[in-house]
C-alpha cells in the first residue's frame, strides 16, 4: 500500500535521518517524554517503513559523537537529497554539525520527540529556555510529537521536495 499524496510519478527522494547524542539510549529514556518506543532500532525501522510507504529511500545514522555525525554528513552530501536531524545532545551547542548541514546545500528539518521550548524550560527553570543552534537555518522544525515528529518531517520534506517552488530558485536537488 502506498500513500497517494505524492503521486505515482514522484521522484524517489533520498533522505538521511540523523540522531545525535543520547538518542542511541532511546528505549531507556523517560517514557513521559519519549513514549513507549523500545529502541533506536525500532524508531529507525518505523521511519524506513514509512519512507517505503511514501516512496522515499531513508538512510538512518546515529551516534553519540559529533565527529562521527560530521563524517556522516560530509560523506553523504553528494548522495542524499535532504536531511532530518534530531540533534538531541547537540541541540544547544552543535555549531559544527549545523555548519556541516548548511554547507551541503541540502534542506534539513530539525526534529525532536519533545517540545523543546517546554522541556528545556521545565528542566532549567529559566524564564528563557536555551535555544537550538539548528532552528534558525533549518528548512523546518517538527517537535513534540514523539516518534511521529520523524514521520511528519519525512512526509512534509518529501512533499516539499516534490514542489519545485518550495525551496525557491537556485536550489537544485
Amino acid at each position: 500500500m502506498s500513500l497517494s499524496l505524492r503521486g505515482p510519478d514522484a521522484r524517489r527522494w533520498r533522505i538521511s535521518v540523523i540522531d545525535g547524542p543520547n538518542m542511541p539510549n532511546l528505549g531507556r529514556r523517560d517514557k513521559g517524554i519519549y513514549g513507549p518506543i523500545k529502541s533506536l532500532d525500532d524508531l529507525q525501522t518505523l521511519v524506513r517503513a514509512f519512507g517505503d510507504e511514501i516512496g522515499v529511500a531513508v538512510e538512518c545514522f546515529a551516534s553519540n559523537h559529533e565527529g562521527a555525525i560530521l563524517d556522516f554528513i560530509h560523506g553523504s552530501a553528494e548522495t542524499t537529497d535532504a536531511y532530518i536531524i534530531n540533534p538531541a545532545g547537540l541541540t544547544t551547542y552543535g555549531e559544527a554539525t549545523r555548519h556541516a548541514l548548511v554547507d551541503t546545500g541540502r534542506p534539513y528539518v530539525e526534529v525532536h520527540f519533545a517540545n523543546t521550548a517546554r522541556h528545556f524550560r521545565s528542566v532549567s527553570g529559566d524564564a528563557e529556555p536555551p535555544r537550538s543552534k539548528f532552528t534558525f537555518s533549518a528548512t523546518g522544525v517538527v517537535m513534540g510529537l514523539r516518534q511521529y515528529s520523524y514521520l511528519g518531517a519525512l512526509l512534509a520534506l518529501s512533499l516539499g521536495l516534490d514542489d519545485a517552488a518550495f525551496l525557491g530558485e537556485g536550489h537544485d536537488v
